[in-house]
């Protein structure tokens, strides 16, 4: 399993990742990337714990998702299924998880203070934290996607689901857009990765 970690997350978090799969039976599945979710985490009938990661994550949103979804298991072993998903007993086994992992031996120096801050009252999902998102972004393979905010007004952009957009202007932290087929408006976060229309 090492030798796979290794491929995946930040060389000096594989050996404590490693023991919490262990620890915990997990079922690790490496998938191609969904449009939906960085990764997933469910109960298996046999009794082991299954956990899909997206395979074009880069190291540190890896291990941020992976995290993530042993948390998830952590509050389903402890608490039971009914539990808020991403509700105070969540945030605070991800906290308690992710603290011995933010340190300058495993993430890149400007990544930890947006860490550090995300951390304090973690998110069902890194990508609503706009700021931490476009830092980790910085370490992706390139692609041929923009984010929202790096776009000028006026453009015509598309989504994954085929429906076509014209960015008009910024409100307080988000950006009106029109689709063109309906005229209907819609906010993006800045963070929102879409395929600029040449």
């Amino acid at each position: 399993m090492s030798s796979v970690l290794q491929t995946y997350l930040p060389a000096k978090a594989v050996t404590s990742v490693e023991e919490l799969l262990k620890t915990y039976s997990v079922h690790l599945k490496i998938v191609n990337e969904r449009q939906s979710k960085h990764g997933d985490y469910r109960p298996m009938p046999d009794g082991r714990h299954q956990i899909t990661i997206n395979a074009n994550l880069n190291p540190y949103r890896f291990l941020i998702t992976l995290i993530h979804e042993i948390a998830h298991l952590l509050v389903f072993i402890n608490y039971g299924q009914h539990t808020k998903p991403h509700g105070r007993v969540w945030k605070l086994t991800f906290q308690k998880l992710m603290l011995p992992l933010i340190n300058p031996q495993i993430f890149p120096e400007k990544l930890l203070p947006l860490i550090a801050k995300h951390f304090k009252n973690p998110r069902a999902s890194s990508d609503t934290d706009s700021q931490l998102s476009i830092a980790l972004k910085a370490y992706d393979q390139p692609t041929d996607k923009n984010y929202i905010f790096e776009i000028p007004e006026g453009t015509q952009f598309c989504l994954p689901n085929g429906k076509i957009f014209i960015k008009e202007e910024k409100l307080r932290k988000r950006y009106k857009c029109r689709e063109l087929s309906t005229g209907k408006h819609y906010v993006f976060q800045p963070n929102a990765q879409v395929e600029v229309l040449k």
